[in-house]
C-alpha cells in the first residue's frame, strides 16, 4: 500500500515538473501576465475603494499545516530546501507590483492580500512536508530555472482556501440581488389584484371601511402591527357571526376549531401567510413600511398578498410610494380620501402644571421616568391615573384603559407614552404631550434624541376627541409653554411623503450563504448580506439586522442548526432587559442539548409562583418574566417537539397579568416603596464618570430617587442587580471606615448605544 502511495506522488510530481518546463518554454506566465496588466491597471484603485469595507467581513479560514504531504516526495525528486530562502523567496514575491495586480484580479484587494501573503507565508515555513508540487516550483527558482512569479497559481490555490468567497463571489452577488422583490412572489404576480388605498388620518373611518369590506367577504385576513389590533379584529369578526382565527407569534385563537379553519383570519403583520388565496386583504397602518426595524413585513404583505382585493389603510403620505411599487407589479392603485370624523383643536395655551389637569386628559410622556413622576404627582394631588406604557402586557394595558374609558369610574386622567398611537379604543378628550423629545432608532440602529416626527405627533394628537364617545371634540396642547409653538407647528404640517420601503434577508437567502462560506458565523453572514447586497433605493432599504445580530452573537457559541439558529434570532426580545436576555441564552442551551424545555424549566429560572409587586423594580421583573413567557410562546409554534408545555405556560402568564395589572393599578404606592427602600440604602451615582468619595460614601435622597427612576426607565435593573450593587457598595462603605483613608472609585461606562448606561467591575485604586 505504501509503494502504491509513493509511485502514484511520483507519476503526480512528474507531470506536474513537465507541464511547469512547458509552460516555462511557451512562455505563458509572462504573456498572460503583460496582457492582463494594462486592462485592469485602470479600474484597480476603484475597485479597491469599493471592496475594502465588504471584504474585512470576511474571516480567514484557518489551514492547517498537518494537512500537507506525509511524505516528503519533493526532497526525493529534486532534492531538500532551506526554510530561509523559502523565506526570502515568498518576501520578494509579496513585494512585487505584477504579483499585487495578479492580486487584484482575482478579486484579492489590499486587506485580502496581505491577510492571505501572511497565511501562505506561514504555510510553506511550518509545513514539514511541502505539496510535492510547490516545492519543485521553489527548488526551480533557487536554482535558476523558474520564476518567482510561478508561485502565483500556488498561492492563489491557497488563497482561495483561507477566502473561499474568491470562488463564488458572483454567487454571493446573484443571491443578494434585491433590486426587484416584487418578483418574489410568483403567485401574487399570477393574479390581477385590485390595489385600494384608504388614506386619511386618526379618527377618519378608513379602516372601518375596510373592515366593512373585509367582513363581507368570503374569505380575508387582516394585517395589523399589534397583537391588541389584530385581537380586536378577531374578536370583532366572531361576534358580527363571521368566524375568524387569531394568528400572532405567541398565540393561536380558532373561530371554529383547531381541526376546521375559519376563512377569516386576523393576524400581526409578521405572520401574514403570502401562500394562502384570500378575496380580501387589509393591511393596516401602512406608513410602518418605513419603519427601521419592521418595514420588511408591510413591504412583504403588500408584494407578497395572494388577495383579489388588497386594501390599503394608512397615511397620505404612503401613497407615492405605494403607486411607484405597483408600477413594478403592473397593478394600479384605487385611493380613497377620509376626513377627520371630529373636530380636534391645537390650544393656545400650555397646561403649564399638573394642577390644572382637568377629566378625560391624557398626558403623553416618551420614558419611563416622566411615566412614574407625572403618575405620582398627579396622585399626590388626589387623582386617580391609568398608566399605559409599551412593556405592559396586553390585558393590563386593556384593564387600564377599560378604567379610564368607564364614565362611572373615579379614574378621569391618563399618563401613557406613545403605545396609545395605536391598537386601543380611548375616550381621551386633550393630549397633553409631556416633552416633545423622542429617542429614537435612524436607518443606521443610531440611536438619537430629536423631536418627535410630523407622522408620530398628528398620529397621538389625532387620539383626542373620538367618534361616538363621550369626548367628540378634541383638544392638544403642551405641558411646557416653550414647546407650545414647536407642537402648533409640528400639527399644521403633513407628513412628508414615503420614500422608501424596508427589506430584510430571508432564511432561505442566509442559508445560500452558509452553503457557500461554511466557516462564517450567522451574525458574520449577516453583515455580508447587507453589505454585499443590490438594493433599488429609489424604492426600498435594507432594515435594520442590529437586533438579529446581537441575538446571534450572543448564542454564536451555542451549537444550532443554521435555519433553527436563524428562527432563534428573529424572536422578539428586548435587547435592553438583561433577564430576558439571559433566559434567551438559557433556552438556546437546553435546547441544542435536545432537551424539552419544560414549564417546570421556566418556573425554576422565573421565580414561580408570582407575588405582588411591592416595588417598581419588582414590577419591572415581573414585566420581564412575561416577556420569557411571550419568548417560550413564540418558539413553541416553531419548535413544538421540545417546547411542549405551551398551554401550562399560557396559563401561568394570565395568571402573571392580573398581578402586574394590581401593580400598576398601585403604582404610586410601589413608587413610595421603592423609595423607601432607596432610603435605607447608599448607592453611587452611576451616571458620572468618576466619583470621589470620603469617609462615608453617602449621596443626598434625592439623588438617590433620580438615578432609581431613570434606571428603571430603561428598563436596566433587575431586583438581583440592585441587591449585588448594594451588596458590592455596602462593602467598600465598611472597608473605608475601617482603613479611615479616602478612596476613589472609578466607574467605566459602557459605549453601548441602545442601553445607555451598563454596568462594568469597579476598580478600586487605593492612595498610597
Amino acid at each position: 500500500m505504501q509503494n502504491t502511495r509513493r509511485s502514484i506522488s511520483l507519476i503526480y510530481a512528474v507531470q506536474q515538473w513537465h507541464w511547469h518546463r512547458l509552460r516555462l518554454r511557451l512562455g505563458t506566465t509572462t504573456d498572460v501576465r503583460e496582457l492582463h496588466r494594462s486592462a485592469f491597471q485602470l479600474s484597480r484603485k476603484k475597485h479597491e475603494s469599493n471592496a475594502v469595507n465588504v471584504s474585512t467581513l470576511f474571516k480567514p479560514v484557518q489551514v492547517d499545516v498537518n494537512t500537507a504531504d506525509s511524505e516528503d516526495v519533493g526532497s526525493e525528486l529534486v532534492g531538500k530546501l532551506e526554510k530561509s530562502e523559502i523565506l526570502k523567496l515568498l518576501n520578494k514575491f509579496t513585494q512585487r507590483r505584477e504579483i499585487k495586480s495578479l492580486c487584484s484580479e482575482n478579486g484579492l484587494d489590499s486587506y485580502l492580500q496581505q491577510q492571505a501573503f501572511g497565511s501562505f507565508r506561514r504555510y510553506c515555513i511550518e509545513a514539514e512536508n511541502l505539496p510535492v508540487d510547490l516545492h519543485i516550483i521553489f527548488s526551480d527558482i533557487t536554482q535558476g530555472a523558474g520564476h518567482i512569479d510561478d508561485i502565483f497559481p500556488y498561492f492563489l490555490r491557497h488563497a482561495k482556501t483561507v477566502f473561499p468567497h474568491l470562488d463564488c463571489m458572483d454567487d454571493l452577488k446573484k443571491i443578494s440581488d434585491l433590486r426587484q422583490p416584487a418578483n418574489w412572489y410568483t403567485n401574487a404576480r399570477a393574479i390581477t389584484r385590485k390595489i385600494v388605498f384608504h388614506a386619511g388620518p386618526t379618527n377618519s373611518g378608513k379602516t372601518y371601511h375596510a373592515m366593512e369590506r373585509y367582513l363581507s367577504a368570503k374569505s380575508g385576513v387582516y394585517c395589523g402591527p399589534l397583537k391588541l389590533l389584530a385581537t380586536e379584529v378577531y374578536n370583532k369578526a366572531n361576534e358580527r357571526g363571521t368566524p375568524c382565527d387569531l394568528v400572532t407569534g405567541e398565540e393561536r385563537k380558532f373561530g371554529i376549531s383547531e381541526n376546521s379553519p375559519a376563512s377569516h383570519v386576523a393576524c400581526t403583520v409578521e405572520m401574514t401567510s403570502v401562500n394562502t388565496p384570500y378575496e380580501v386583504a387589509v393591511i393596516d397602518e401602512i406608513q410602518q413600511i418605513r419603519d427601521p426595524q419592521r418595514g420588511w413585513a408591510w413591504t412583504r404583505a403588500f408584494l407578497g398578498l395572494i388577495a383579489d382585493e388588497v386594501h390599503v389603510c394608512g397615511e397620505a403620505g404612503s401613497l407615492e410610494l405605494l403607486e411607484k411599487i405597483c408600477e413594478t407589479t403592473g397593478e394600479t392603485v384605487e385611493v380613497r380620501r377620509y376626513d377627520r370624523l371630529t373636530e380636534l383643536t391645537v390650544e393656545n395655551t400650555a397646561l403649564g402644571s399638573l394642577d390644572n389637569v382637568r377629566p378625560g386628559d391624557c398626558i403623553v410622556c416618551f420614558s419611563k421616568h416622566d411615566i412614574y413622576t407625572v403618575s405620582r404627582e398627579i396622585e399626590a394631588r388626589g387623582k386617580e391615573v391609568a398608566v399605559i406604557y409599551g412593556g405592559l402586557p396586553p390585558g393590563t394595558k386593556l384593564a387600564q384603559a377599560a378604567k379610564f374609558n368607564d364614565p362611572e369610574n373615579s379614574c378621569k386622567v391618563m399618563v401613557a407614552t406613545d403605545a396609545i398611537g395605536m391598537g386601543l379604543n380611548l375616550s381621551i378628550r386633550r393630549i397633553i404631550f409631556y416633552s416633545l423629545v423622542k429617542p429614537t432608532l435612524n436607518e443606521r440602529g443610531e440611536r438619537e434624541i430629536d423631536t418627535i416626527s410630523v407622522s408620530a405627533a398628528l398620529q397621538i394628537a389625532g387620539r383626542a376627541g373620538r367618534f361616538r364617545t363621550q369626548w367628540e371634540h378634541g383638544y392638544v396642547t403642551a405641558f411646557k409653554a416653550d414647546d407650545l409653538s414647536t407642537l402648533q407647528r409640528i400639527l399644521g404640517q403633513t407628513p412628508e411623503p414615503l420614500k422608501q420601503a424596508g427589506l430584510h434577508p430571508t432564511a432561505d437567502q442566509i442559508e445560500l450563504y452558509a452553503y457557500h462560506l461554511p466557516n462564517s458565523s450567522l451574525s458574520n453572514l449577516m453583515d455580508i448580506f447587507v453589505n454585499l447586497c443590490t438594493v433599488d433605493d429609489s424604492l426600498y432599504f435594507m432594515c435594520n439586522i442590529d437586533d438579529f445580530k446581537f441575538l446571534a452573537e450572543m448564542i454564536q457559541h451555542v451549537p444550532l442548526p443554521l435555519r433553527a439558529r436563524y428562527v432563534f434570532c428573529c424572536a422578539p426580545i428586548n435587547r435592553k432587559m438583561p433577564f430576558v436576555c439571559s433566559m434567551f441564552l438559557k433556552i438556546a442551551r437546553q435546547y441544542s442539548r435536545n432537551e424539552p424545555i419544560t414549564f417546570d424549566f421556566i418556573k425554576r429560572n422565573c421565580g414561580w409562583p408570582f407575588k405582588l409587586p411591592k416595588t417598581i423594580l419588582d414590577l419591572v421583573h415581573l414585566e420581564a418574566i412575561f416577556d420569557v413567557m411571550d419568548l417560550y410562546l413564540w418558539l413553541s409554534y416553531r419548535f413544538m417537539d421540545l417546547f411542549p408545555e405551551a398551554a401550562s405556560v399560557r396559563e401561568a402568564q394570565k395568571e402573571l397579568d392580573e398581578i402586574i395589572q394590581q401593580g400598576v393599578f398601585q403604582i404610586t404606592r410601589l413608587l413610595k416603596n421603592t423609595e423607601a427602600d432607596q432610603d435605607g440604602d447608599t448607592m453611587p451615582n452611576y451616571g458620572m464618570r468618576r466619583v470621589t468619595h470620603v469617609k462615608e460614601p453617602r449621596l443626598p435622597s434625592g439623588s438617590r430617587g433620580r438615578l432609581t427612576e431613570r434606571l428603571l426607565a430603561q428598563g436596566l435593573l433587575t431586583p438581583g442587580m440592585l441587591s449585588e450593587l448594594r451588596k458590592e457598595w455596602n462593602a467598600q462603605a465598611i472597608t473605608s471606615n475601617n482603613n479611615n483613608s479616602k478612596e476613589t472609585q472609578e466607574y467605566q461606562d459602557s459605549d453601548d448605544e441602545d442601553n445607555g448606561v451598563n454596568y462594568k467591575k469597579m476598580r478600586r485604586k487605593r492612595k498610597k
